[in-house]
């Protein structure tokens, strides 16, 4: 796959990327080297690899989950602007 210049003006509308117009050849040029890449890791054979959770090995310590601190609702929220039955008042961000 390659991506030619209207491509580029559809993936920043898509995504809301102003790309200057005479940026586009570059950005071209640029997603078409990442797809070149993208391209070549999927020529890598990773039949015998076997899926890994972390790439370190080191095994941390456990720790049982014991509450230490708690109950503070008044001390956390003497620091609040603004409160109002014992919660954060915020901005409303959805219409």
């Amino acid at each position: 796959m390659t991506v030619d210049a209207d491509m580029v003006r559809k993936i920043a509308f898509l995504s809301h990327l102003k790309i200057e117009e005479d940026k586009i050849a570059e950005t071209e040029e640029e997603f078409n080297k990442i797809l070149s890449w993208v391209a070549q890791l999927n020529e890598v054979n990773t039949e015998a690899a076997e899926p890994l959770v972390s790439v370190n090995e080191a095994k941390l310590r456990l720790r049982d989950d014991e509450v230490t601190d708690g109950n503070q609702a008044e001390a956390v929220l003497a620091n609040a602007p603004q409160k109002e039955y014992g919660y954060f008042v915020v901005p409303k961000v959805v219409e």
